[in-house]
C-alpha cells in the first residue's frame, strides 16, 4: 500500500480541475440525482403549522419568511418557493428540526 501524499493529491486535483475549466473533460466524474417535487398546498402549510404547534410568526423565523407571507401561503394566494416547499417538507417528517433551525 502506497502512502497518501496530500500535497501530490491537492495538486493533482487542482490540476483536474483547470483542465476541466479549459474544456477537458476527460477525467471528470459526474453524479446527476433527480430531486423529487415537494408540492405543498394551503391546507398543507396550516397542517404543518398546527403539527408542529407553532405560530405564523414562529413559522415565518424559522423558514425565513414573514408572517405575512405564511398568512398568504395559508389563504392560498401565494405558493411557497421550491425551497420553501421542501424545508416545509423536511420539518413534517422532523420536527426535531424547528429547535435546531431556531438555535434551541
Amino acid at each position: 500500500m502506497s502512502e497518501f501524499n496530500f500535497y501530490e493529491e491537492l495538486k493533482a486535483s487542482l490540476e483536474q480541475a483547470i483542465a476541466y475549466k479549459q474544456g477537458d473533460h476527460t477525467q471528470a466524474r459526474v453524479s446527476v440525482r433527480s430531486v423529487p417535487d415537494f408540492p405543498i398546498t394551503a391546507t398543507d402549510v396550516v397542517r404543518v403549522r398546527t403539527e408542529l404547534e407553532l405560530s405564523r410568526q414562529t413559522l415565518a423565523q424559522v423558514v425565513g419568511v414573514s408572517p405575512r407571507t405564511v398568512a398568504a401561503w395559508e389563504a392560498g394566494r401565494a405558493a411557497p418557493s421550491k425551497t420553501a416547499q421542501r424545508l416545509l417538507s423536511l420539518l413534517e417528517s422532523d420536527h426535531s428540526l424547528v429547535e435546531r433551525l431556531m438555535g434551541s
